[in-house]
């Protein structure tokens, strides 16, 4: 058993934010269940979006942050986000982060889809996250923050009165490990790992929300998933991310017979929101048809991308000849664990920041580069609303461990990728009711429940436990809301219902072992079943 002041679980920007925020005063472990360099954070190939232009204002980025989500946003949250984000940013420029400049040493703002200015930040051209993650890192001291690595939380440890005081974790011999903390923070990313087609790492695979709902905490707008439009396609599967910087330097999308799909789609073209996007690509690959961007009017772009460069090299696409086949792949959740501006949830003591969260701000699509923004505000808000707890980081003391009186194992009757492939035709891109319906259907004919012991399940059977737990919150999500809106496409429902679904938000949470839903709106909660 080990004890820390706060335990975070995940090690993305936002985790590492709130890391940095916290080490001078507190003890501070991070655990991780892959390598600290593995998650989304460090793969991300976007930047951070943040109006510095001379043209550009809060209320301009305001303005397209609510346009982009669909206006399904907290409208106060998004504010204070692109104001809070906005000193955020001019302080890690100040401090010397490792953004790009132009030749003058003024900062160089790139432009992507749905935004109107040019205010993407990026480092190392498209290597933004793999330069943040290190800036973070390197601001941290190993003597006050504690890096675990290679085990997995497997389960929140609440005391007598209900407040979350730890975790139980798995290392990959599973063996069980006990730390305890009077603050738990959740930071362990999204969802892309129950598609077959991701942008994701591997790794994620919503063990975040599962805990937490595990736990009782309520969740929201788990319907609300956005498919980036543009990974690179090859021989039937997705193989890598192309970002939409590459849009916003002026690529094309074309089909075989060297049309853009865009024209007559949108007035922005291929720089439209990424479920516009995303859709148009989708529906041109149903049509028989393959989908390339056109990069021939870029100029020097091995120096631009490079990542993107040695990624085509690496998967023999050839960038001199400028088409790079692409096709649409899970990339971000809007929804997540419900919290308030400082990362609490509903369970004492427990809090989530970045991906795994749902605090009002992305509402049904997020806007590009708004993820990294995200990270690094909610990671230094909730740093100074637990520096403001300084008084009661020794206040609880761990619960007596249980002694197992049997030795029990869940049967887990199918493979990951049953749920993947499930996910895919059922609750993909385009859904409808039929096809939802049937994904539901075979995830509720599992003898599964809420309620598993896992002591004794590895941890592959484990994280299948877990997105067969996420996947029934996306679906059962996805079918209540009759209407189309965002990243959330009905084909039986084509098109936004603002009399029944405007600002509407479905919660979900475990109800003694019940999945319980409530429809929230105008500040009233509903009952479903």
């Amino acid at each position: 058993m080990q004890k820390a002041d706060i335990i975070i679980v995940g090690s993305g920007i936002a985790a590492l934010q709130l890391a940095r925020r916290l080490q001078d005063l507190f003890y501070v472990m991070i655990i991780t269940k892959d390598e600290i360099k593995s998650g989304n954070s460090y793969l991300a190939q976007g930047g951070i979006a943040a109006p510095l232009g001379l043209k550009d204002s809060v209320h301009a980025h305001f303005k397209d942050t609510l346009e982009a989500g669909r206006y399904h946003q907290d409208e106060d949250s998004v504010k204070r986000l692109i104001e809070d984000g906005k000193r955020m940013v001019e302080s890690l420029v100040k401090d010397g982060a490792p953004f790009d400049r132009k030749e003058n040493g003024s900062l160089s703002l790139g432009m992507e889809g749905a935004h109107s200015e040019h205010r993407i930040l990026h480092s190392g051209g498209d290597q933004t996250g793999k330069y943040l993650v290190e800036y973070l890192m390197n601001s941290l001291s190993r003597e006050k923050v504690e890096f675990v690595e290679g085990e997995m939380v497997y389960e929140l440890v609440k005391d007598d009165s209900g407040q979350c005081c730890g975790v139980k974790t798995k290392d990959k011999e599973d063996s069980i490990r006990y730390y305890y903390a009077p603050h738990v923070v959740l930071a362990t990313g999204g969802i892309g790992g129950l598609y077959p087609s991701t942008s994701n790492h591997p790794a994620v695979t919503g063990d975040g929300m599962a805990l937490a709902f595990l736990a009782g905490a309520k969740l929201s707008d788990m319907e609300f998933i956005q498919f980036h439009p543009t990974l690179l396609w090859l021989n039937g599967k997705t193989c890598g991310l192309i970002s939409e910087a590459v849009r916003g330097e002026g690529a094309l999308l074309v089909n075989d017979e060297g049309n853009r799909i865009m024209k007559g789609v949108d007035p922005l073209m291929e720089l439209a929101p990424r479920h516009v996007v995303a859709e148009c690509i989708y529906k041109e690959r149903q049509m028989g048809r393959n989908v390339y961007l056109d990069i021939r009017r870029i100029e020097d772009f091995h120096v631009k991308f490079p990542s993107i460069s040695s990624l085509c090299l690496k998967h023999d696409i050839s960038i001199e000849d400028g088409m790079i086949p692409v096709s649409p792949g899970c990339h971000f959740i809007m929804g997540g664990i419900v919290t308030d501006d400082a990362g609490r949830t509903n369970v004492p003591g427990l809090y989530a920041i970045g991906e795994v969260a749902c605090s009002g701000i992305h509402g049904a699509n997020r806007l590009a580069s708004n993820s990294l923004l995200e990270g690094l505000v909610y990671g230094d808000r909730l740093g100074d609303f637990l520096l403001a707890k300084d008084a009661e980081c020794s206040a609880h003391l761990p619960p007596p461990v249980d002694e197992m009186k049997e030795r029990i194992s869940m049967t887990i009757p199918f493979q990951t990728d049953d749920i993947r492939v499930g996910m895919m035709n059922g609750v993909g891109i385009i859904r409808n009711d039929e096809d939802l319906l049937t994904h539901l259907k075979w995830l509720k004919n599992q003898p599964l429940t809420f309620q598993e012991h896992l002591d004794f399940n590895s941890r592959e059977e484990i994280q299948t436990y877990f997105m067969w737990i996420v996947s029934r919150m996306i679906t059962e999500s996805a079918l209540l809301r009759t209407e189309s809106r965002g990243g959330h496409i009905r084909a039986d429902f084509p098109k936004e219902n603002n009399d029944e679904w405007f600002k509407r938000k479905i919660i979900l949470q475990n109800n003694e072992g019940r999945l319980r839903v409530e429809y929230h709106e105008q500040n009233e909660t509903k009952i479903y079943a």
